[in-house]
């Protein structure tokens, strides 16, 4: 039996799920926006951060403009999640909207997401704001246009896989921290609480993360020790264990 495929004005467009650590909470970068349906009621005030990609552009290219143009980087942690090419996820209201933004005649928009892990600083959450986008807490998130909820809930179920596979909480985290901004990190991710000794004991078992002789100074609790990692005392360990593995074969 034959089908009739249609193949209609069809383009791919990329969305990028930024996260940063302030210290105290994981925020995600959010755009600023203004969806209002026909009937005036809000479809959402944020945003992903994402794009069309343009005729001459490929994925990396796309993507490394976005960047640029939201956090003022192009070189940070990037990695591609999934694709999204549900027929039906963006129409109607949605559609039009992004059709009136880019001036297009499209049917269905197919995205490709990635994640971005960054060091968040004074200085990116000032270049944002001067750039219509903002850092929000991610406890804070409601609402996003699009089928952006969506896509930022399968992120963080993204990272938080990710965390017990390999150490990308220090893609977040400055050169020197304290176990308990680790720790504090890693409860933000995963969405409940560690118990603390145990979290300090597997952390320093490790053998990469490492303890500086700085601490903590101007605060009102018992200073810190401040630790740092030691990313080619991972790489070691990883092929340590690749070669034992090959051994048990």
């Amino acid at each position: 039996m034959q089908t009739n495929y249609q193949y209609d004005k069809q383009a791919i467009s990329l969305d990028c799920v930024v996260f940063g650590f302030d210290g105290q909470s994981l925020k995600v970068l959010l755009v600023r926006c203004k969806h209002f349906s026909s009937e005036g009621s809000s479809i959402g005030n944020y945003k992903l951060p994402g794009s069309l990609i343009a005729n001459n552009e490929d994925l990396d290219s796309a993507v490394a403009r976005v960047m640029e143009k939201r956090i003022g980087m192009r070189n940070i942690y990037m990695r591609q999640m999934d694709v999204f090419s549900d027929p039906k996820r963006i129409q109607g209201e949605d559609l039009r909207l992004v059709n009136k933004h880019y001036n297009a005649d499209l049917t269905r928009i197919i995205t490709v997401t990635y994640i971005s892990l960054v060091k968040l600083n004074n200085q990116m959450v000032s270049f944002a704001l001067k750039n219509g986008a903002e850092w929000i807490d991610i406890d804070s998130v409601k609402r996003l246009a699009l089928d952006h909820n969506n896509i930022l809930i399968k992120a963080l179920n993204h990272i938080a896989r990710q965390l017990q596979q390999e150490p990308i909480a220090f893609e977040l985290l400055p050169k020197k921290f304290t176990i308990r901004a680790l720790r504090t990190l890693c409860e933000a991710i995963i969405g409940f609480e560690l118990d603390s000794r145990n979290f300090r004991k597997k952390v320093l078992s490790s053998g990469y993360v490492i303890p500086t002789e700085e601490k903590e100074v101007d605060v009102s609790h018992k200073p810190a020790l401040y630790y740092k990692f030691d990313k080619k005392l991972y790489e070691q360990e990883i092929k340590r264990r690749f070669k034992l593995s090959l051994r048990s074969w």
